[in-house]
């Protein structure tokens, strides 16, 4: 694979000409986008792969549901529906896409839809009955048909955008100037601890501009394992051999962290968004106690319904300086 990235580089300048006239066509408003008089929030990256946008989604939900009516809107990744859905009772996992049905599933109160054209997607929220107050874009930083009123730009400690290049040959979907259009960026997946050096060091790379705050997240893995029956300690699996299974777009901080607990177990590494064939899960259920992600678990619970072997270890984004982060979000909110 990375043969034929270096094998296609001569693409490259052609892909990055395409998307900067593309962003220079909606910069100078000669392509139409439309801003609405809601708080829009966007979640979002310049690059193909994981930055942890799920879990950033979850936080700015955890943050405002209490205080808002919250919509998400996601593009809706691989479901088998099309146009504008909202999430009910009667919907399953490819209605909706493994992502937006994680937030269904997970959180209370709040509206979860899914339209491949968010601008389309936003004037069907707006006009529902109990519309929201809040819109969260879930993935939707190239969708320049609408103007979020507050981006969010998510770039990976291991992989930051300005030490990238355009796809074929590197992961950004765009030239690394669309960042200019994030209000704030934040470096997702940092170690647990990270200096005030480093953090000045990866500041200086991103060259953020005045405007643009910088700010730094880890992901925190629960100390419990859950499924639909139960929950354990993760220490219960200290003398128990498991098999892990990943279907997402990066697996290694993860697989580090399992280790580091001093956990033995198989890997078994599938594609992000992998849709699970008979094959695949006859093979699975033939390996006894298994341990997933919440996303995989979504996925997978449809296949395991009466079984208690599979389980899924919760996330969450712990934010340094989140006090400043969650001002910055509720002054946008009350701007309106």
């Amino acid at each position: 694979m990375k043969l034929l990235r270096y094998i296609v580089f001569p693409l490259v300048p052609f892909y990055y000409l395409v998307t900067w006239l593309r962003n220079k066509l909606y910069d100078l408003g000669l392509k139409s986008s439309t801003r609405f008089d809601v708080p829009v929030i966007c979640v979002g990256n310049l690059s193909v792969g994981g930055t942890g946008k799920t879990p950033m989604t979850e936080y700015l939900i955890r943050l405002l549901k209490n205080d808002y009516k919250i919509a998400t809107l996601s593009r809706g990744y691989k479901r088998k529906t099309n146009g504008f859905v909202v999430a009910d009772e009667t919907m399953n996992v490819l209605d909706m896409g493994d992502e937006p049905f994680q937030f269904y599933k997970k959180f209370n109160g709040i509206i979860v839809s899914v339209d491949t054209d968010r601008r389309h997607g936003i004037g069907r929220l707006l006009a529902l009955k109990n519309k929201p107050d809040v819109i969260l874009l879930d993935d939707a930083f190239q969708h320049r048909k609408v103007k979020a009123g507050f981006n969010i730009l998510l770039t990976a400690y291991d992989n930051l955008y300005c030490n990238d290049m355009v796809l074929p040959t590197g992961n950004l979907r765009e030239p690394k100037s669309g960042a200019k259009r994030a209000d704030v960026i934040v470096v997702t997946k940092c170690p647990k601890f990270i200096s005030g050096t480093e953090k000045q060091q990866i500041i200086d790379s991103l060259k953020p501009l005045e405007h643009q705050s910088v700010f730094f997240s880890s992901i925190v893995y629960s100390d419990k394992i859950k499924n639909s029956f139960e929950e354990k300690k993760l220490q219960d699996l200290q003398d128990k051999m498991f098999t892990l299974v990943t279907g997402i777009a990066n697996a290694k901080p993860l697989v580090d962290f399992l280790h580091t607990e001093g956990l033995k177990f198989e890997h078994l590494s599938f594609k992000d968004h992998h849709e699970f064939s008979e094959k695949d899960i006859k093979y699975l259920k033939a390996k006894g106690l298994i341990v997933t992600t919440e996303k995989d678990f979504v996925r997978l619970k449809p296949f395991f319904k009466n079984s208690n072997s599979m389980f899924y270890l919760p996330i969450e984004t712990n934010l340094s300086n989140a006090k400043k982060f969650d001002t910055l979000i509720e002054k946008f909110i009350t701007s309106f």
